[in-house]
């Protein structure tokens, strides 16, 4: 027989009768360290010191709202008969690629307010998004969610996880373990991290950092989305997370393509220029 123990709980403390849940602790501890990584980045390439703080303010409310969005939208056969849990987000229901569609509008007409390149921006914060990816997932780990099809005890010793991941790969409302899809997802965004960061030092195009994060998580995404049980549907069995992903993979690698053919002056990564607000501090 085997010894299952119990699984971790998902939330870390209570102050009163708030919870404080892991969940929100690492999404948290993600949204931090991508802010300094990327604030270090930003700073060298010669955005204003303030650049990013000042979009994360918009930035972070503008994602967490349109990832209930894109989720809601999902799955509007249920809300459209339960209006008021819409909002009821402390229950669940928040899907990565609303987030980033959001975190991607709000860049763009943030950067352009400031007289920055989008792409440059863009390029920057890729690796940083990638963070907060990376940390994210294991708040899926914490709340036992986001997980694949069932699979052996043996199937995840010979991953060689250590223990405390296997026992929390155990679904007690399913009676077996699972694919640990939110640790497949996770460490294929390390190697992309790794990649990004590497990409920098080889002076691509502008643009082409953050294009190569797109297809990059994209492609992962689309088959790693393949096994969860929780994807939300388009129609029928067309899964929209690998939908979304083949779109990303498709727009990557045309504006590589077309931004190669086409665009002149060629900008690169590591180009410097100035912003608008700083020619303005120069002429006075």
């Amino acid at each position: 027989m085997e010894n299952i123990l119990l699984a971790i709980d998902p939330v870390a403390f209570s102050l009163g009768p708030i919870q404080v849940r892991w969940y929100g602790i690492l999404i948290a501890t993600g949204i931090v360290l991508a802010y300094f990584v990327g604030q270090r980045e930003a700073v060298k390439r010669g955005l204003p010191e303030n650049f990013l703080a000042d979009m994360l303010i918009w930035a972070i409310p503008i994602s967490i709202l349109s990832a209930r969005a894109y989720y809601v939208i999902m799955k509007w056969d249920y809300y459209s008969a339960n209006l008021g849990k819409i909002i009821q987000i402390w229950n669940g229901g928040i899907a990565i690629h609303g987030a980033l569609i959001g975190a991607v509008i709000t860049a763009y007409f943030f950067s352009r307010s400031r007289g920055v390149s989008f792409l440059k921006v863009a390029d920057i914060a890729a690796p940083s998004i990638l963070i907060g990816q990376i940390i994210g997932r294991w708040g899926n780990f914490m709340n036992q969610e986001a997980f694949g099809g069932p699979v052996t005890r043996e199937f995840l010793e010979n991953l060689m996880l250590p223990n405390w991941i296997i026992e929390q790969m155990y679904i007690e409302e399913l009676g077996t373990y699972v694919h640990p899809t939110f640790l497949y997802e996770s460490l294929w965004n390390v190697i992309g991290l790794i990649i990004l960061i590497s990409l920098r030092k080889v002076n691509l195009h502008r643009g082409e950092i953050f294009f190569t994060y797109m297809i990059w998580y994209s492609i992962g995404r689309f088959f790693i989305e393949g096994m969860r049980t929780d994807s939300l549907y388009l129609i029928g069995e067309l899964r929209s997370a690998q939908v979304v992903s083949i779109l990303s993979i498709i727009i990557g690698l045309g504006a590589v393509i077309y931004r190669r053919w086409k665009v002149r002056p060629i900008v690169r990564y590591l180009d410097q220029e100035q912003t608008k607000k700083n020619k303005v501090k120069k002429q006075k």
